[in-house]
């Protein structure tokens, strides 16, 4: 039989070719049908985020930080150089206006430079698919990537002319060292605007693309310069530049102009606040996404408040003693300069003075006169004797820390105390926060301490419980009787032992007498007081239900401390601490502002003049309604009734009391040493607790409120006779000093019409109507101003002592100790939690 001829039959061969030519583009379509649902609108593309830093400014617009180190100016197409455009075609797509988003003759070249081993190469991919890659699509290299690449590249060429295209890509591509974009790219590197570069300067820029760290011109110097001249090469080929220009170009040496650009910190502890509270909202991306946050600071005072808290440490560190060199034999390499201190090595000690080697390679000499203060430190109620040479401070190969003068002519010895301290100033108007300082130096350690540090207060307290005491009816002038007490087994006593018997309550108050707290906290009631404590944002489990809360057993922040103060200084009302006033978008567009409680609204208007201390002036208790929180005010004279009331916690008359009565601390009490400011407008308290572990100074006058606080952040003695008129009150004192220089006299202002703060043991269903809850206690810090801090307070040590004067010792027996910080036990339903049942 014959057999069957294939001729009447199709080739297998060309079977499979055919059905692989119809199965690619079958297969192509239907990847398309699979990815084209999840490619982006071409809106989205035009509004991609700038990569800009977070700018942190004080209220006077100084900038105080910066975080964030990318950086992309964006340009209109109309602002690109012609020979800058000319430099991207050359380099990546010189048929980027012939093609529609995919080039095969440029896939095709750059495949053959590629087997070809050409050490400089265009590349495979066009303008058009590195703006689709840039701007919406992972690095990832797989073939679903590369699809959607050209896929969304086609997308972009349909939706978007050639020119928008350019200034998209140019505006997003990444040119190394944190430069996105070209503009960037000029600033970072030249120092230049974009029409500032020479044609070199744009081809160096146009090569970096490709590959920004392999052809950097700061870390391969010899590879950008090629890749430079290949680019001018492919200028002149393609005629973009003349044979004249390309000589000239390619003779110009690699000139870098680059401008220090790290984080700008000139305040960090402000601008790690502002930092933290943007990430935490925004998330990560508030980084590099250009806001520009105006903070509530002033920067002079801000300035002020660092140097005095420095200061401070340092002279209490001083009269403790010197502990010894930092480190012995180590290199320097490994020491950090901060707070204008500078390690070095010693390298040669004479009798009278040393020699030293600074981080820069220089030798300085230090003078007898700057380490003849240098006492040994033994303990911190003692220091050894007076050095009589050089070598009982140092000895060769001692890293220790140097401090130059103003004209840096002279060097001296100094050491970073071991102590930390705060301070934190706000007005009490409004609670903006004006300066804040959260320990010695940022950069030993980043604990803020002013809104993260749980510290007993001491004496500080006590006012509050006097402001009750007059709320109830007493007067300054009223007679109180400072005799021994025992509640219980507990027996306070007095700081110098004695008891004066019966006295006025102002000169209780100023002499701290401890026996007095206690019987006025009986008078007041322990839930009342423990309410006020709540007010300025005490959580009700810090509070202990016993007597010692009169002598400051609760555990508080000096935010907290600066909010009950600011109720001393504006006539009896509760304000919120806040930091931020405002935030800016990239773009320019206010998408915050802050919107403040205001004691007294009428204030805004005026200017600083002195305030006749009995003149009514505080508003009624009345509530304005916000109209507009971002509402940008561009008049001279704000609109009062676009403002809120804050709320009454005090009478004004008590609260005026109050202050006057803490000014006496300061003419005749515990505070005399801030009379060396010379005002007659400033109040305050001393505060110290067991063992000087904690010293403090709260004061204020009209215009402003501080706080200062020193000690260790592992509880220990701060040394004898440190007590808050010693450790802490100078620091307050420098501050107040200089921060209320050139102002005029401003104290409490005195309403005689103002209603009083709603009773809350009163059980009036009229008034719980009409003000049912504005009068519950709401901590101002519900909403912390500050995530990091600590949810709970510290364990400290059973024994709860606090004095002012040399000797106190209040007596708690160890059977029947307080507990100080233990979270309090489930109080019995009583009247007061009935009333706030029945309210909410």
């Amino acid at each position: 039989m014959k057999k069957l001829s294939c001729s009447g039959l199709v080739h297998p061969f060309f079977l499979i070719l055919i059905i692989i030519l119809v199965s690619i583009p079958m297969g192509f379509y239907g990847m398309y049908l699979y990815i084209a649902p999840s490619l982006p609108e071409m809106s989205t593309l035009k509004k991609a985020p700038l990569l800009k830093p977070l700018q942190v400014y004080s209220a006077d617009n100084e900038l105080i930080a910066e975080y964030g180190g990318k950086l992309s100016v964006p340009v209109e197409y109309s602002q690109i150089p012609q020979t800058f455009i000319h430099g991207f075609l050359a380099a990546e797509d010189s048929s980027f206006f012939e093609h529609s988003g995919i080039s095969f003759k440029g896939i095709g070249r750059a495949v053959s430079e590629s087997i070809t081993g050409s050490d400089v190469q265009t590349g495979g991919s066009t303008i058009t698919m590195q703006v689709a890659k840039n701007y919406y699509l992972s690095p990832e290299r797989t073939l679903k990537r590369k699809l959607t690449e050209i896929f969304l590249a086609r997308k972009i060429e349909e939706n978007l002319t050639k020119e928008e295209i350019l200034t998209l890509y140019v505006n997003k591509i990444f040119l190394g060292k944190n430069a996105y974009g070209i503009a960037a790219a000029a600033k970072i590197y030249y120092n230049k605007n974009l029409d500032e570069l020479t044609t070199a300067q744009m081809a160096m820029i146009a090569g970096l693309p490709k590959a920004p760290s392999k052809y950097n011109p700061v870390a391969n110097p010899k590879r950008a310069l090629e890749r430079r001249n290949w680019i001018l090469g492919r200028m002149l080929q393609l005629g973009y530049i003349s044979q004249a220009e390309y000589q000239k170009a390619i003779a110009e040496p690699i000139n870098l102009d680059m401008p220090e650009r790290g984080v700008s910190t000139q305040y960090p502890y402000v601008g790690e606040m502002v930092r933290s509270e943007l990430v935490q909202t925004l998330g990560e991306q508030a980084i590099d996404s250009g806001y520009k946050v105006y903070t509530t600071i002033n920067s002079r005072r801000q300035a002020y408040a660092e140097d005095a808290v420095r200061e401070g440490l340092e002279d209490y560190d001083r009269r403790h003693g010197w502990r010894g060199a930092e480190a012995h034999d180590k290199p320097l390499s490994d020491f950090m300069a901060y707070a204008n201190t500078f390690p070095a090595e010693v390298t040669k000690v004479n009798p009278s003075s040393f020699e030293a080697l600074m981080q820069d390679g220089t030798t300085v000499t230090v003078p007898w006169s700057g380490m003849a203060w240098a006492r040994p430190y033994r303990s911190a109620n003692s220091v050894g004797n007076a050095p009589s040479k050089a070598s009982q401070i140092v000895k060769v190969k001692d890293i220790i820390r140097l401090r130059p003068n103003q004209d840096r002519t002279s060097w001296a010895l100094i050491q970073i105390p071991k102590a930390q301290g705060q301070l934190i100033a706000l007005n009490p108007n409004n609670g903006a926060i004006e300066a804040i300082v959260g320990g010695y130096n940022f950069y030993q350690s980043k604990f803020n301490r002013a809104l993260q540090g749980w510290r007993q207060p001491g004496s500080t307290i006590k006012p509050f419980v006097y402001a009750l005491a007059l709320e109830r009816g007493m007067t300054p002038f009223s007679m109180v009787n400072d005799s021994p007490i025992t509640i219980g087994k507990w027996t306070p006593k007095n700081s110098d032992g004695r008891y004066l018997g019966m006295i006025p309550l102002r000169r209780a108050l100023y002499l701290s007498r401890n026996t007095v707290s206690v019987r006025l906290l009986q008078m007041v009631g322990i839930e009342r007081t423990r309410q006020l404590f709540m007010d300025f944002g005490l959580q009700e489990n810090q509070i202990p239900r016993n007597y010692t809360i009169a002598l400051g057993t609760p555990q508080v922040l000096p935010v907290q401390m600066a909010t009950g103060y600011a109720a001393f200084a504006n006539g009896g009302y509760r304000i919120q601490p806040h930091f931020i006033d405002r935030i800016e978008d990239a773009y320019g567009k206010v998408i915050y502002q802050s919107n403040p409680d205001y004691a007294c609204i009428p204030c805004i208007n005026e200017e600083e003049q002195p305030m006749d201390a009995g003149a009514p002036a505080t508003p009624d208790d009345e509530a304005f309604l916000m109209t507009g929180m971002s509402k940008m005010q561009t008049d001279e004279n704000i609109d009062t009734a676009d403002y809120r009331q804050a709320t009454r916690i005090l009478k004004s008359s008590s609260a005026f009391d109050m202050a006057n009565i803490l000014r006496d601390v300061i003419q005749h009490g515990t505070g005399r040493a801030a009379l060396r400011i010379g005002r007659n407008d400033i109040g305050g308290k001393t505060g110290t607790t067991n063992d000087a572990k904690d010293a403090w100074f709260a004061g204020f006058n009209g215009k402003l409120v501080a706080i200062a606080w020193v000690g260790f952040d592992q509880p220990s003695t701060l040394g004898r006779r440190e007590y808050g008129g010693v450790a802490a009150l100078p620091v307050w004192t420098n501050f107040m000093a200089n921060a209320l220089k050139d102002t005029p006299e401003s104290w409490v202002r005195l309403d005689k019409n103002a209603k009083a703060p709603l009773d809350r043991n009163q059980a009036n269903p009229a008034a719980e109507e009409t003000q049912p809850l504005r009068d519950r206690a709401s901590p101002p810090l519900a909403q912390p101003i500050y995530r990091p801090a600590p949810p709970a307070p510290i364990t400290r040590p059973a024994q709860n002592d606090f004095e002012d004067l040399p000797g106190e010792d209040i007596l708690v027996p160890a059977s029947n100790t307080p507990p100080s910080m233990q979270p309090a036990a489930k109080p019995q339903p009583d009247a007061l939690s009935s009333l706030i049942e029945q309210v909410e």
